[in-house]
């Protein structure tokens, strides 16, 4: 099995020497984003627009039947063979696992994305796996703090077992919420880190971050590429589109085996744009990357948005089908589903090598 042990001595937090030019998404107070204006709403903003405005707003939580749902493998997540695997747990949170790696991204196992329990969105779909389901978390991977990418009560479940990566300035979050300071590693875009079979890397995204209605924009946001081994995987977090930082990934990394890329909460347009994209802008990033085949995800599990529940799965797959793309080459998978990946390198695959 993965070394947490080894994994510690070697983590290394984002350089913060005084003689380096400050990088540009940096600012005196936190971070900004370099192509688009800067994003305002506010949670007054989203209530007023969902309550008092002209825009419609489907009902997920009626609609919530027509969520795909499978039933979990768990002898192959606790047990998982050679292939890398990927299981979608809902909206964001997926496990990766290979090599006797497991990682966790944005991983939210509770009832609602909320500061409280008792209010904000509820999960429409039955959690597919409970954290007593889970293999031991080597790594938990943070795209950003918006509460349906990084839950509390989730966190302190997990524990200081796994190695949390992160973004810039939001270390101190899992400090305050139990987790020792030697678990947490920080990351500025494309700081990265390795050991191992495993690399993560912090790559950009267009979004803000906030936990409350006076710390917007204090911590960073981020995506990430992360390779273990032969299988290298881009995960999206959450973000808006701009035709540059996503083909500054695809030219980094020009292999990329597996996108997940969110698709959903974007309606309506005037309001989200900024900071989530569409099916088919997601589908951009996906060629942008270069991935070989990518998952929608960020969709069917919590409603945030004003769009119809299965929507954005379709209209990924009608975007697909117009496109000169295979139609298996972007997908959407059931909420529970693990799907099973051959690596790029297939004469390090077939050596079938384990840490």
């Amino acid at each position: 099995m993965f070394s947490l042990f080894s994994l510690l001595s070697a983590c290394r937090s984002a350089d913060s020497s005084p003689t380096q030019a400050k990088p540009a998404h940096h600012t005196e107070n936190g971070f900004r984003n370099l192509y688009t204006d800067p994003i305002d709403k506010t949670p007054f903003n989203f209530v007023k627009m969902k309550y008092f405005g002209d825009e419609p707003f489907a009902d997920h939580k009626a609609e919530a039947y027509r969520v795909p749902i499978a039933e979990p493998e768990l002898g192959d997540i606790q047990r998982p063979g050679p292939q890398p695997q990927v299981t979608w747990l809902g909206h964001s949170t997926f496990l990766l696992q290979y090599r006797g790696v497991n990682v966790l991204f944005d991983p939210i196992l509770t009832s609602r994305a909320s500061p409280v329990s008792f209010a904000g969105p509820e999960r429409l779909v039955k959690m597919p796996i409970g954290l007593e389901d889970l293999p031991q978390i080597d790594v938990v991977i943070i795209s950003h703090n918006h509460y349906d990418h990084l839950d509390t009560e989730t966190i302190q479940m997990l524990g200081d077992t796994p190695l949390y990566l992160v973004p810039l300035k939001l270390g101190e979050w899992f400090i305050d919420a139990g987790i020792t300071d030697e678990r947490v590693v920080e990351f500025d875009w494309w700081d990265q880190w390795q050991q191992g079979p495993l690399t993560a890397t912090a790559t950009p995204s267009q979004h803000w971050s906030a936990r409350g209605l006076f710390d917007r924009f204090e911590t960073l946001w981020a995506a990430w590429h992360v390779q273990i081994d032969d299988f290298s995987v881009w995960f999206g977090g959450d973000t808006g589109y701009n035709p540059v930082q996503f083909k500054e990934v695809g030219q980094r990394w020009p292999d990329i085996d597996l996108g997940l890329i969110p698709i959903g909460a974007y309606a309506p347009r005037w309001f989200m744009a900024q900071q989530h994209v569409s099916p088919e802008e997601g589908l951009q990033i996906h060629r942008d990357i270069g991935a070989k085949q990518s998952i929608g995800m960020h969709w069917g599990t919590f409603q945030l948005s004003a769009e119809p529940i299965m929507e954005p799965a379709e209209r990924l797959a009608l975007a697909v089908a117009k496109s000169e793309l295979d139609e298996h080459s972007f997908i959407t998978v059931a909420v529970g589903e693990t799907r099973r990946y051959t690596p790029s390198n297939k004469a390090l695959a077939e050596r079938g090598d384990q840490p």
